[in-house]
């Protein structure tokens, strides 16, 4: 599978690359006064800074707020939970704590929601059975 790319909006570009540089670990890519491109998990990200970002709405997802939002990326399991500790032993503020979702059914998964320092909302999940990634059913 090909690699994304997205731009988002962020405040405050050292805040942007203290967060997915060293506190996520994505390595820097090209760079300008005005922007950063991070490797996150094999993608191309871009923050660009922008003054105006504002609040997102939220949809129900199995008894959850999930911010409509947001991007993330797909780990495998021992790669979350590590992820999800790592954040953890931070301090780091989840929006939704590591939790397993649609338990028991063939949408399985292991997600987390946090946001970056301009507000972004990112989820981290894992899938107990991979090939069911791009499932139709809950």
């Amino acid at each position: 599978m090909p690699p994304f790319h997205l731009a988002f909006p962020v405040h405050d570009l050292d805040e942007a690359r203290a967060f997915y540089q060293e506190l996520l670990g994505c390595t820097v890519g090209r760079e300008s006064g005005r922007w950063i491109d991070f490797n996150f998990f094999g993608h191309q990200i871009t923050a660009h800074l922008s003054r105006g970002t504002g609040a997102a709405p939220t949809n129900p997802v199995d008894g959850e707020a999930v911010p409509v939002r947001h991007f993330g990326a797909i780990l495998d399991m021992p790669g979350w939970r590590s992820l999800a500790e790592r954040l953890e032993a931070a301090g780091v503020e989840f929006l939704i704590r590591p939790q397993v979702r649609f338990a028991g059914r063939e949408g399985e998964q292991a997600t987390f929601f946090i946001r970056d320092p301009s507000g972004n909302a990112l989820e981290f999940k894992a899938f107990s059975d991979p090939s069911r990634i791009f499932s139709t059913q809950e």
